[in-house]
């Protein structure tokens, strides 16, 4: 039997993007995502957050360093790993990192970090296609729908 790993995740990301190349010259960009969940009712109330590695490659690795920011809400959908790790106290740790295949931005342009709310009602996943959505219009600052190199 066939086996297949997919995850989809929308949440806020904890940090700016980093971007880096390989020796062939291979965009890579790094940055985290954050989604929080709500356990319990009332007083009782717990927010559980988990925290995920995402990596994109290529020109869409290009795009996420140009458009991303700390605080902007993205979905993402990709391939979900476990690593492990030893942390400087000698402590084997465990992280969840994802290979994305495809992002989309929630957040409207110009939105103030924390996701600012709006954008797109509902993500649509693109099948592992290139990345075909560009910010929500938006006729603020920032780029034009011409400057997306998609």
């Amino acid at each position: 039997m066939a086996s297949f790993n997919k995850i989809t995740i929308i949440g806020y990301l904890g940090r700016d993007p980093v971007i880096r190349y390989t020796p062939q010259g291979t965009a890579v960009c790094d940055f985290s995502i954050a989604t929080t969940e709500r356990r319990g009712g009332g007083a009782d109330s717990q927010e559980i957050t988990t925290w995920f590695k995402i990596t994109f490659w290529g020109k869409q690795a290009e795009v996420a360093n140009q458009y991303l920011t700390k605080g902007k809400q993205v979905y993402i959908e990709g391939k979900l790993r476990q690593e492990e790790y030893t942390d400087r106290d000698g402590v084997k740790r465990t992280s969840l990192a994802v290979n994305g295949s495809d992002l989309q931005f929630l957040s409207p342009r110009g939105a103030d970090e924390g996701g600012g709310g709006g954008g797109n009602p509902a993500p649509r996943p693109s099948g592992g296609q290139q990345p075909r959505s560009a910010p929500p219009e938006d006729h603020g600052s920032g780029p034009s729908d011409e400057d997306i190199p998609f």
